[in-house]
């Protein structure tokens, strides 16, 4: 019993801040998810609203919410890397690199409140907020485990659901960044709807031609956008088909060549003939 207690006070302050962070079974780590999954929801809402017209108080009123959200993703932020077994892995990790990317793009307008006055400053730091739009990528880290929304669902539902995710995630980085890149240059081209509906449009391979990018930088973004859009949802797909197939077999191990999915009326191994282990009704 106080070998126990013992090993329940040992829990330290950074294991406890690891623990919570990845746990989505506990009130606490359910709580943390759906709130960090919350301000990624609104950082992508205030990346879309920006770009239609907007009245003054609303687009400060709009900043002064993106300020408060970013300030919560630091902390989630640095209590990750806080947190980590191996912060230096966790560091450089793809989810963390995005996340950083994302926040930046903030913090240098508050800590350079005067970078509108330098012409080449401030175009610089137009370019470096379009990688707000990549925060959708972290919609991906919460379909890593079978345990998405809180609960155990299918490896074939939670591939469904990233496939759903990565069309929405390709859709919505390419129009944002296509709008950026074209809005100022692009007389169709008005708002974040516009581009979605170009992206839209072009990864169906419709193409109406109602809007076209008319810059060089657009014209390689649209390329990006088809490439990304003919190499990640195939692969998605695939792993859908993958499990699909998978879900129609039985999981039996043949103890001869190791094949683990076998027809569910087998009785012989269908790739070196053993004779396997079949359960039916009755047995």
């Amino acid at each position: 019993m106080n070998s126990e207690n013992n090993k329940k006070k040992k829990t330290t302050l950074r294991e406890k801040i690891q623990f919570y962070l990845i746990d989505c079974h506990t009130i606490p780590g359910k709580i943390i998810d759906i709130f960090i999954l919350f301000l990624n929801l609104l950082l992508c809402f205030i990346f879309v609203a920006e770009t239609y017209p907007i009245s003054k108080n609303t687009s400060t009123l709009l900043w002064q919410i993106e300020i408060i959200t970013i300030f919560f993703l630091i902390i989630e932020y640095l209590a990750r890397i806080y947190g980590s077994p191996n912060r230096l892995k966790t560091f450089f990790n793809i989810y963390t690199i995005i996340d950083l990317l994302t926040i930046l793009p903030t913090i240098s307008i508050l800590l350079l409140p005067s970078v509108s006055e330098n012409i080449v400053l401030f175009k610089i730091l137009r370019i470096f907020r379009i990688f707000r739009a990549f925060r959708i990528i972290r919609f991906l880290r919460f379909t890593s485990n079978p345990d998405f929304f809180f609960g155990t669902i299918s490896i074939y539902i939670l591939k469904v659901i990233r496939l759903i995710i990565t069309i929405l995630m390709i859709f919505f980085i390419t129009s944002g960044i296509f709008y950026h890149v074209e809005n100022e240059i692009n007389s169709n081209l008005n708002t974040f709807g516009d581009a979605f509906y170009f992206s839209v449009v072009t990864l169906t391979t419709v193409g109406f031609g109602d809007i076209v990018p008319v810059s060089e930088s657009g014209r390689r973004i649209v390329i990006l956008m088809i490439i990304s859009g003919i190499i990640l949802i195939p692969w998605q797909a695939s792993q859908i088909i993958k499990e699909w197939f998978r879900l129609s077999k039985l999981h039996i191990i043949c103890p001869k060549c190791g094949l683990q999915y076998h027809d569910k009326d087998a009785s012989h191994c269908k790739s070196c003939g053993q004779i396997i282990f079949q359960k039916y009704d009755g047995d």
